[in-house]
């Protein structure tokens, strides 16, 4: 589950780390008056679910309450990385020196958090990790004794941050992690984390998401939980058991197990196509389990066809096929299917589908060239 960015900061201020004044807005009208609350200048920033708000342009730096408005009135109704900014948080604008990076995540190799912290902030991690590795200085805190005050000044000093600054980076550091593992996040993430003119440190950005899977026990958190109109499909999949990631492709996925998927994935890739989904039903589907993936697939306006790649072990191809007919005689799709089928009750499988409206395959590769191919044909209406 992720937090807003206002949502982070308030969980943060109430840990101790010093962050900007702001509200939150939903008009422009509210933006003004918070501007003029707080005090210009301010910073007006997209409450959205993904990052990159700034190169997309969504945050703003406006001298007054009027370009606070004038900023507010642009980026609310705007859509980032497909995701429609329905509220602003307004901040007052810090007097920025130079940035840093400070995160908190799971080392998976190691079995334990990692608390990364960088000289260079406000870029992707990702990209500094790739191009400056030695860069980004890392700690693994033991999760019984947490980050310990020698482990975080060490950090510090080998990242490079100036003397000025090493005490209270270390202190946050170490209230980061306590965020990180109260809250029962997968990632606690301040970038960037500003040193301002004056030499005072305090939190510019904040992202925090939590562990689905641990929501039962942070109540006040779950109450926080947020579904927008484009992820009402993915939660709806979540709900039945499925995993499920929409993409920005226009060949629906259907397969069980995700390593299949992420193959199937791959080959329409290969055959010279863009996967609009990844979704896996997992072993055992039933009739109905593929009833409901089919149609949570061909929800998505964006597909132009659907391959459905499923490997029998546990699954079996003749129930399988069951779901797929229930689909195309109660609610004929508006786009190709093509199937592959390979396994348990394949043979069966197929003998069903056999005069049914859609391509059967007996390979990955052909299935996924059929349905690149059947995805660039006219949408039947």
């Amino acid at each position: 589950m992720k937090l807003h960015e206002f949502q982070a900061k308030q969980l943060l201020a109430r840990a101790g780390i010093p962050i900007p004044d702001g509200r939150m807005a939903t008009t422009a009208d509210e933006a003004e008056a918070a501007a003029r609350a707080i005090g210009a200048p301010v910073a007006v920033k997209a409450q959205v679910h993904v990052g990159g708000r700034g190169k997309a342009g969504g945050i703003k730096v406006a001298k007054s309450p009027a370009e606070a408005r004038d900023a507010a009135k642009a980026i609310l109704g705007m859509e980032i990385k497909g995701l429609r900014v329905e509220k602003v948080y307004v901040e007052r604008a810090a007097q920025v020196d130079r940035e840093l990076y400070l995160g908190v995540t799971l080392d998976r190799d190691r079995r334990r958090p990692v608390v990364m912290l960088s000289t260079v902030g406000g870029m992707d991690i990702e990209e500094v990790a790739e191009a400056n590795p030695e860069k980004i200085a890392r700690g693994w805190p033991s999760p019984l004794l947490g980050l310990l005050p020698f482990e975080a000044r060490s950090l510090v000093f080998a990242a490079g941050v100036s003397e000025k600054q090493r005490d209270p980076v270390a202190d946050i550091a170490r209230r980061l992690y306590s965020v990180y593992v109260e809250t029962d996040a997968s990632l606690a993430e301040i970038n960037p984390l500003f040193v301002q003119k004056d030499g005072s440190v305090l939190a510019g950005d904040a992202k925090l998401d939590i562990d689905d899977n641990a929501l039962f026990r942070q109540p006040e958190l779950a109450k926080l939980k947020e579904v927008s109109k484009d992820e009402e499909t993915e939660e709806k999949a979540r709900a039945l058991g499925f995993s499920y990631v929409q993409l920005d492709g226009d060949v629906g996925i259907i397969g069980n197990g995700a390593g299949l998927v992420m193959a199937t994935l791959d080959a329409v890739r290969d055959a010279g196509g863009k996967a609009a989904n990844f979704l896996d039903v997992g072993g055992g589907a039933k009739e109905e389990v593929v009833r409901s993936a089919l149609e949570i697939v061909l929800a998505n306006p964006r597909v132009r066809s659907v391959l459905i790649n499923i490997f029998g072990g546990i699954t079996r191809g003749d129930e399988v096929a069951r779901g797929v007919l229930d689909v195309v005689r109660t609610h004929p799709p508006r786009v190709p299917l093509v199937i592959r089928l390979s396994g348990t009750e394949a043979e069966a499988g197929r003998r069903l589908l056999a005069g049914a409206p859609l391509g059967s395959r007996e390979t990955m590769d052909d299935a996924a060239a059929e349905a690149v191919r059947l995805a660039t044909q006219p949408v039947r209406a």
